[in-house]
């Protein structure tokens, strides 16, 4: 295809009279074209066509506002499509003429996919914050605020027995599709009788003894059709290089090991299992992850929104992160900050919840991006702390220059040296005298070994002294009415769950997740613009009637 940027389009006569005409007290996307313009220009997304000679391609600005509008309104490809041929509203902002016929439905999948392959689908949120930010909607260096939420993958959650069932059926299915008569030379009747239905649990055995059996008998089928694919010797077919037989290998070196040379079904006591943030928990949607989190257990992703929340603005959605559901909420809160810098939307405050702040962030977000990291911290679980009498960290004056620390009974260290706690992250070890400590007359307060001496474990000092101060202004009145506008981005998870379906994901993959992701948090600020331009308040907190009774 060959494309003829257009960077901007005029709405037709005719249209824009009937438009207005239709919609006297205003439509969404009629307010988005004459307030925003066209947002997106053909130029933004002249690396998805290569100059080449072919028929013209249709404009991917149009392909991009369509995409929004699609998942603003949880429209299949097809309604979409529909929707440009039939709707005045959508014709008005596309800038087309009535009598346009449109598209094929496929167009819209063929888009997404180029985007997602050449990694532009942050471009549908970027371009747009860029028009609001030229219309003063995003304060410069304001507030914003950080949650996530699952999102549960496109594919059925399987126990181990029928993840390796399905996995076989699946490279089966494929290689019966691209090499039908080298499969049949490999295998038997009994084959096609196994693995021909799809494999539920209410099919297999309940009993322990026999649901064992039959993964032993599923893996030495699949290592045994991996073992064919390999020795085979036909160039031409490549059967190696297809994708289930690749997830076939990885499940099965998940899933199963050799012991003396036997094949043998996995156990978490014996053999071990990958962890969770590896593990494949289906043969369709194989970067999907298995993830528990308050007693919810799911399979699938997590999604982090970030959005601005200053008074006198609309609170907009600056940006989308898209992980694994494994991937802990701490380790985003760098490429958040990262991100946003580079779209130089970083907030001068920035709240989140507790699972994004640690010592090492705080320290970061000001140094390095100026940003105040709004969130409680974790307080100090050792005994000491809970303990009336106990002698916590504390509890001990540290020196960090002379790298002496005495405690509490003004006892020096013996040994300061640096180390790395479970993660590699950086901390210094602090050790007392073994014979100081034995002899001390209030040991029972500062450790509960009756040998070894008291053991300290530091972080650098920036981020202990960061991380001392944050627990004791967590504590204060005027920190927890700071940190209460936090509570607005639940909110804002609760509208895209509710209003834009963004709890279960409609494509397989991380990349095409993330792509509804972020077209749905396009289409919330679309909505929550044309809420501001009509004057109307922000919603507010909810609360019920029990909760406003007064007992005092």
């Amino acid at each position: 295809m060959t494309l003829h940027p257009q960077e901007h389009w005029e709405v037709p006569q005719e249209t824009a009279r009937i438009a207005h005409a239709s919609f006297r007290k205003g439509n969404v996307y009629l307010k988005m074209y004459d307030e925003l313009g066209t947002i997106y220009k053909d130029s933004d997304f002249k690396e998805l066509f290569p100059a080449r000679c072919g028929k013209s391609a249709l404009s991917p600005a149009k392909l991009a506002l369509i995409t929004i509008m699609q998942f603003a309104e949880g429209l299949s490809d097809t309604q979409a499509a529909d929707a440009v041929r039939s709707r005045i509203d959508w014709k008005y902002l596309l800038g087309l003429e009535l009598t346009n016929s449109g598209f094929d439905s496929s167009v819209l999948s063929e888009f997404r996919s180029r985007l997602c392959e050449i990694g532009s689908t942050n471009k549908l949120l970027d371009l747009m914050l860029l028009r609001f930010s030229e219309k003063k909607l995003i304060k410069n260096r304001g507030k914003q605020r950080t949650d996530s939420t699952q999102m549960i993958a496109a594919v059925r959650q399987v126990n181990r027995l029928e993840l390796v069932g399905e996995t076989l059926r699946a490279a089966l299915n494929e290689i019966a599709l691209v090499a039908p008569e080298w499969l049949q030379k490999r295998i038997n009747e009994d084959w096609c009788k196994r693995y021909r239905w799809r494999v539920d649990d209410y099919r297999l055995p309940k009993k322990k003894n026999e649901r064992e059996q039959m993964a032993h008998k599923i893996g030495l089928d699949g290592h045994h059709l991996l073992k064919e694919v390999w020795e085979s010797n036909d160039e031409e077919l490549e059967l190696s290089n297809l994708l289930s037989v690749e997830v076939l290998r990885r499940v099965w070196i998940q899933q199963y090991t050799f012991i003396d040379g036997k094949l043998v079904w996995r156990t978490p006591k014996d053999t071990g299992l990958p962890p969770n943030s590896i593990c494949i928990e289906s043969p369709y949607d194989i970067e999907a992850r298995n993830s528990s989190k308050r007693g919810m257990n799911w399979t699938g992703y997590k999604v982090h929104f970030s959005e601005t929340c200053d008074a006198n603005t609309p609170n907009l959605i600056t940006h989308v992160e898209t992980t694994p559901a494994t991937t802990p909420d701490g380790e985003v809160t760098a490429t958040i900050h990262h991100l946003l810098a580079d779209k130089n939307l970083l907030p001068k405050e920035h709240l989140v919840d507790a699972a994004y702040v640690d010592s090492y962030e705080l320290v970061e977000s000001k140094q390095l991006y100026q940003v105040s990291l709004i969130g409680p911290v974790a307080v100090d679980t050792s005994w000491q702390a809970k303990s009336t009498t106990g002698f916590d960290v504390s509890t001990f004056a540290i020196d960090w220059e002379q790298q002496v620390v005495r405690c509490p009974q003004g006892h020096l260290n013996r040994l300061w040296r640096d180390a790395r706690d479970s993660n590699g992250n950086p901390l210094i070890k602090v050790v007392f005298d073994r014979h100081t400590c034995g002899a001390c007359s209030v040991r029972n307060n500062c450790t509960s070994s009756t040998r070894a001496a008291r053991t300290l474990k530091l972080r650098p000092k920036a981020e202990y002294e960061a991380l001392a101060a944050r627990r004791i202004e967590q504590l204060s009145p005027e920190f927890q009415l700071q940190y209460a506008s936090r509570a607005g981005i639940e909110g804002t998870i609760s509208q895209a769950v509710r209003r834009f379906d963004l709890r279960r994901t409609r494509y397989w993959g991380l990349a095409k997740t993330h792509l509804q992701n972020v077209a749905t948090a396009c289409a919330i600020n679309l909505s929550r613009f044309f809420a501001f331009s009509h004057h109307r308040p922000k919603a507010q907190t909810r609360t019920n009637s029990l909760a406003t009774l007064n007992f005092e």
